[in-house]
């Protein structure tokens, strides 16, 4: 397979955790792939060589998803450099600064997370599928997909993260919404559920997490990886699953499986 012929992904927030191994994965499958973050390409380099390894042609956009001026250079970064973008994967989100009970939540945490985690990819999304949209019309065998990674805290209630779980309710809303508003033009849309995943985000809290697993929280009795959620996001934007378009996968391990 040429550059040329190489389906483009976007990978928010793909230069670390789980955005980096599904960036990673897409690269194993034969995808280029776009990662973006906030901090500046010096930093991601170790990150960017090891996508470069897997055979991948790559670019880094520095943008702010929070910030909707941002999604429109990024996008112009891609389509100058690779002319195509045929896959979005919504990944880029932040954990609340501080965990507070709901009786004590700040108004601003809340903001904060509904701006990164469900405003700035919703639009993000309005503007790629625009895209998108343009590509399938010039081209009927053009392959698009999108795929929200949310959480498995979109139905799981953390009373001391409430602005996270709602945030990540929003996304699976928007999943559907999006779906339903895209199947006219042969773009899925698809959201996978993370469980508790090995991360920097989740590294304050591994002692807990340790305890918790080894007591039966999940039923696979280990941590999630950021290469276990890749594999799902491949399966999703290669277009091995078919007819499916709105579908969720809980990659949790068996946490949101109800047992007696």
């Amino acid at each position: 397979m040429t550059t040329q012929a190489k389906r483009v992904a976007l990978v928010t927030g793909g230069s670390r955790g789980i955005g980096l191994g599904v960036a990673q994965s897409l690269a194993r499958a034969g995808f280029n792939v776009v990662i973006n973050g906030r901090r500046p390409e010096n930093d991601v380099a170790e990150s960017l060589a090891s996508l470069q390894l897997l055979g991948a042609d790559t670019l880094y956009c520095q943008a702010d998803i929070s910030q909707l001026d941002d999604h429109a250079k990024m996008l112009d970064t891609i389509r100058e450099r690779f002319g195509r973008l045929d896959v979005l994967v919504n990944n880029a989100g932040v954990a609340p600064d501080v965990r507070a009970d709901l009786l004590d939540a700040s108004p601003e945490s809340f903001d904060r997370l509904i701006r990164i985690n469900l405003r700035g990819p919703y639009f993000l999304t309005q503007a790629a599928a625009k895209w998108m949209i343009e590509q399938r019309q010039a081209d009927s065998s053009f392959q698009a997909a999108i795929v929200n990674v949310s959480s498995i805290s979109a139905t799981v209630a953390s009373v001391n993260r409430g602005d996270y779980c709602i945030s990540k309710a929003g996304v699976g809303m928007a999943t559907q919404l999006w779906a339903a508003r895209l199947g006219e033009y042969g773009i899925p849309v698809y959201e996978v559920r993370p469980g508790v995943i090995r991360t920097d985000m989740t590294a304050g809290v591994s002692d807990k997490y340790n305890k918790m697993i080894a007591e039966g929280l999940t039923v696979e009795p280990r941590w999630g990886e950021p290469d276990d959620i890749g594999r799902a996001v491949v399966v999703l934007a290669s277009g091995t699953l078919t007819y499916a378009t709105g579908a969720v996968l809980p990659i949790d391990g068996g946490l949101t499986l109800r047992r007696l």
